[in-house]
């Protein structure tokens, strides 16, 4: 198994070969390696060789940074010009936090951008510094509306980041059960799906998460789930002005122009008002469990207990997305797939 260092540097050059600056690599990689630290593989490593294969096709720009118009006093429009997720979403939130210490609230609409990733990165560097992010993104339509078989919504994600110490509250899920993501670490690793996350490409029930990959993904908590996710799609939409159910593509494949919307809102909290927040935190995780050796937890809390575990130890990448990184990397030293990866 590679070790963290290992991993990171075999990733910056492979990024940096396909034309993309140190910088910008740097800041692609940090999102895609807190990921994999913190055990979501579906927004991890894995993301790496698809990233480069679409900056190789041409829909991808290794060196865009996004383009963007105020819209008003508080409200920025992104044209993202096809520039990577990170990087573009990340000069906007800059854009917006510095606008927001003034307004007191400020927003980024983005369009036409890569993958963002796990949101829970942005919230969390926003709440870190003080300030409250709400973030949504939408995805090609991969859940199928309640009651329905055929998949026309986004998993459309929402992540929340509250300023307190010593650490921010971040939150970041879905509106569908699962991510395709998750679908797809299944798949590579040739391991079923639990029952009740996906549909084939039939409309019908199924563990086979290869069969899920062309199917569709359940919406979480039934009707409410799929309601929330479909106005999560029509809110990014409508201020993005970016493609919408299954005209969305380039999130998943390597070969179409990126077209979904991004949503960042930043506000400016209340003086004092995190300490309140961290106490409340503090209350809920002291609070008396269900089962004594199951800890009352916050969310996030999960995430950064596998950080730190995993962080001073090698990573069992799938071999395959690591040989893959190794050769996009230029790299040619053997490397021993060990065990099951």
């Amino acid at each position: 198994m590679p070790s963290v260092e290992e991993i990171r540097s075999a990733s910056l050059a492979a990024l940096m070969r396909a034309g993309v600056s140190r910088e910008d690599a740097e800041t692609q990689l940090s999102l895609l390696m807190e990921a994999e630290l913190r055990g979501i593989a579906s927004h991890g490593m894995l993301r790496l060789p698809r990233v480069i294969d679409r900056i190789a096709n041409g829909v991808t720009s290794p060196v865009a940074k996004g383009r963007g118009e105020w819209r008003g006093e508080a409200l920025l429009d992104v044209d993202g010009e096809q520039g990577l997720g990170p990087v573009v979403a990340s000069r906007a939130l800059d854009l917006i936090c510095e606008r927001a210490r003034r307004t007191g609230i400020a927003a980024a609409a983005i369009r036409n951008c890569d993958h963002l990733g796990m949101l829970a990165w942005y919230a969390e560097q926003v709440a870190g510094k003080g300030q409250v992010l709400i973030a949504f993104t939408v995805s090609e339509a991969l859940v199928h509306p309640w009651g329905g078989r055929q998949a026309l919504l986004g998993t459309n994600p929402i992540a929340i980041g509250v300023p307190a110490e010593p650490a921010p509250f971040v939150f970041d899920m879905a509106t569908s059960l699962v991510s395709m993501g998750k679908i797809h670490d299944h798949a590579n690793r040739g391991a079923a799906i639990p029952e009740g996350w996906a549909l084939d490409a039939d409309g019908n029930a199924t563990t086979d998460a290869t069969a899920a990959k062309s199917g569709a993904i359940a919406p979480f908590g039934g009707a409410k789930g799929y309601a929330l996710g479909l106005a999560f799609e029509l809110l990014v939409t409508s201020l993005a002005a970016s493609a919408i159910g299954r005209d969305v593509r380039g999130t998943l494949d390597a070969t179409h122009p990126c077209n979904k919307g991004d949503l960042f809102i930043v506000l400016e909290p209340a003086h004092g008002a995190s300490h309140v927040v961290a106490g409340f935190m503090d209350e809920i995780r002291q609070s008396s469990p269900i089962d004594p050796d199951a800890p009352v937890r916050i969310p996030g809390d999960r995430a950064q207990s596998t950080r730190a575990r995993r962080i001073d130890q090698d990573i069992a990448l799938p071999g395959e997305v690591w040989q893959r990184i190794l050769t996009l990397a230029g790299q040619t030293r053997p490397y021993v797939v060990q065990g099951d990866f």
